[in-house]
């Protein structure tokens, strides 16, 4: 490879070893191609803007700039092996349109102010798509809940019957996590809607610079208050990697909850055959593959912000090209939920759900709060209920083979209307708790959900 393939040749006498060459290019830049053309259509403008290029220049750096655009938009732009990275790419190909004038693109500016907004751009771009994805699986989960009706399931703790609950209830519990995680990319987007252009290699600029200019036209928020901060700073990286990974734990927690449902133990749920995988050896197997594959790739997710926080922990001021590691590991994280979300949210949409009925010892709660209702402590009622289970465990039955005289017999302040008590759907309908498990708090839910994810539309 020439020495003209990079942009610091100059100093130099021979041309980089391959070895070096291998081991220092890196190519995940490649998907910042449309971002580093937008930076530069703004960039080229603003030096016109202020004198440093004339209006002929402008006009045919903007004509060759958006001749590029175009052929990267139709997926014509190619990246030569002789590239260093997607910048220097970018000027080759220039040259190769509009000749010499191309080297004037990188006038006032370094690489490492021009990474910082591509990688701003695109994650700002991303940040709005994973949103829409998050929001599409939210809505998923808020249409199965209202269509299961009064279908009931147990609640679990320590994947142990707790107390029924509408199945209504459990999935909007996966939408609520999912809403919060909208939240987190929205509030992370703020933060990364910041230019850096303009702080230069870290110290600015003597050029007449004008880094608003370039915000503004480039539709950012704000611009950088400090030059070494703008080049050295990854914590939006690392930042866009937490929401991402803490999105993909809530994807794993409800994949956790696929798989099991669709297993014989339980059956609660099955799911569409083209959304499903089969074993190639048991010819009866029905395989929730994407729920399983979303578990493991929350793993690699955590890993990767793991690692960002690693790359950023020990590097003195200012740009260090241990930062270049930065995007192929936020880019992995992201493809993840991408590929997550989409896949998921067809899932869970083509889901049937068929519970068993609920065993009545979830009512046991019930039973222990009528005795507090009529003055008796909780921890006595607790006991009182307690081994009242223990006595029916023993003898191989359950609360709903209770007889009145029995749960008289139990404590003074039983009666035997209380039966009744020990009925799971009177068990739900008792609720009081905004946001309990109540066929009225769940519509109350639905309705509360869904106007939360309107105004996130914007």
């Amino acid at each position: 490879m020439s020495q003209g393939s990079t942009l610091w040749g100059g100093r130099f006498e021979e041309p980089p070893d391959e070895a070096l060459w291998r081991f220092t290019v890196d190519t995940a830049d490649r998907r910042l191609l449309l971002d580093d053309l937008r930076g530069s259509l703004a960039h080229v403008r603003m030096l016109g803007a202020v004198g440093l290029l004339s209006a002929d220049e402008v006009a045919r750096l903007l004509d060759g700039l958006t001749d590029l655009q175009g052929e990267a938009e139709r997926g014509d732009f190619g990246i030569l092996p002789g590239d260093e990275d997607v910048h220097s790419a970018v000027e080759r190909r220039l040259g190769e349109r509009i000749g010499p004038l191309a080297g004037k693109l990188h006038t006032g500016r370094s690489r490492n102010d021009q990474v910082c907004l591509d990688l701003r751009l695109y994650l700002r771009r991303a940040a709005d798509r994973r949103v829409l994805g998050l929001r599409r699986l939210a809505a998923v989960l808020a249409d199965q809940a209202e269509a299961a009706g009064d279908v009931l399931v147990p609640a679990l703790t320590h994947l142990q019957p707790a107390q029924a609950v509408p199945l209504g209830q459990h999935l909007l519990a996966h939408a609520w996590m999912l809403l919060r995680d909208v939240e987190r990319f929205r509030e992370a987007r703020a933060r990364i809607d910041v230019s850096p252009l303009g702080a230069g290699a870290a110290g600015g600029s003597g050029l007449p610079l004008d880094p608003r200019r370039v915000a503004e036209d480039l539709g950012m928020a704000a611009i950088f208050d400090n030059s070494m901060d703008a080049v050295a700073a990854r914590d939006f990286v690392s930042e866009y990697a937490f929401c991402c990974a803490q999105a993909m734990v809530h994807l794993s927690r409800l994949g956790e909850e696929l798989v099991l449902w669709a297993s014989e133990p339980f059956g609660w749920a099955s799911y569409a055959d083209r959304y499903t995988t089969g074993s190639s050896a048991l010819p009866q197997k029905k395989n929730p593959d994407i729920a399983e594959l979303a578990r493991g790739k929350a793993a690699s997710t955590i890993g990767d912000l793991c690692g960002l926080l690693a790359l950023q922990k020990g590097l003195p001021l200012t740009y260090n090209r241990d930062l270049q590691e930065d995007k192929a590991a936020v880019f992995r994280a992201d493809d993840a939920l991408a590929g997550a979300l989409d896949a998921l949210s067809g899932m869970v949409a083509s889901a049937r759900f068929h519970p068993p009925a609920v065993s009545p010892w979830v009512t046991a709660l019930d039973l222990a709060e009528v005795l507090v209702m009529r003055g008796l402590p909780f921890r006595e009622a607790h006991g009182v209920v307690g081994a009242l289970v223990t006595r029916l465990v023993g003898q191989g039955r359950s609360p709903a083979d209770l007889q009145p005289a029995e749960l008289e017999a139990a404590h003074p302040l039983f009666e035997g209307a209380d039966l009744a008590l020990a009925e799971p759907a009177g068990s739900v309908a008792r609720r009081r708790t905004p946001g309990g498990g109540s066929m009225d708090s769940v519509r109350a839910q639905l309705g509360a959900l869904r106007e939360r994810l309107e105004a996130t539309r914007s």
